[in-house]
């Protein structure tokens, strides 16, 4: 039986004015993602992985082409209805951490979780056990600037699972981190991806995370040039 497919993506081209000439950041774009995947997208900066990073997690839209979230096409859908989308069913790594420096690394964890009224004790239970999954529940009082750049990810990554959501989107999650600590998040992330189901997907050109990878999508020039298994 063939596993579910989370995300959809049809004849999609993204396209950008430039100098009276429509540049293609993004070309004829056909892809699907199941559930449970551990692919990425790679190639030379520029090639467009970001930008379909974002256009499947709703950050962006495409030209022209369909996206496909668990059934529904996301390109239809309005500001409102990303947001929910985003809070309820994406986690997004990054590879600046982009946490709040004033928070706590509860409160860090906390925020999206706020958004889906949850009460106390529920919230503490998955902060509890996202942390814990990241190896850092002593740190659950600290503040960003006490923790090393390792460490700082790894909250990033407990944050964008706190939710447990369907999908998680890295974008170049080991771009600040040198080699033992990329390992370390790599490691990480595979074991929460045997371990929640979760669908991971990473933008990168980095070959230490492309050894990781399960499925490696490479992308030239805003066109897929190969899709092959691991």
């Amino acid at each position: 039986m063939e596993s579910e497919q989370v995300i959809t993506v049809n004849h999609l081209d993204k396209i950008y004015p430039v100098a009276n000439q429509d540049f293609f950041a993004l070309k004829q774009i056909d892809l699907a993602f199941a559930a449970g995947e551990f692919a990425g997208i790679v190639g030379p900066s520029g090639s467009g992985k970001t930008t379909l990073l974002n256009i499947m997690g709703s950050l962006d839209k495409p030209t022209r082409g369909t996206v496909f979230f668990m059934g529904a096409d996301i390109t239809r859908f309005s500001a409102r209805e990303s947001a929910l989308l985003r809070s309820r069913s994406i986690g997004f790594i990054f590879q600046t951490y982009n946490l709040l420096p004033v928070y706590t690394v509860y409160e860090n964890l906390e925020l999206p979780l706020i958004l889906l009224g949850m009460s106390a004790a529920d919230k503490r239970r998955l902060i509890m056990e996202s942390l814990a999954w990241v190896g850092l529940a002593d740190k659950v009082n600290s503040k960003p600037g006490q923790l090393s750049g390792g460490q700082c990810q790894r909250v990033a990554i407990a944050r964008a699972m706190v939710k447990k959501p369907a999908v998680v989107l890295a974008d170049e999650p080991t771009a600040n981190l040198d080699s033992e600590n990329s390992h370390i998040i790599l490691q990480t992330m595979e074991k929460i991806n045997r371990e929640s189901g979760s669908t991971f997907i990473f933008s990168t050109h980095d070959d230490k995370v492309i050894g990781y990878l399960k499925r490696k999508i490479t992308l030239v020039d805003g066109s897929i040039q190969q899709d092959e298994t691991l």
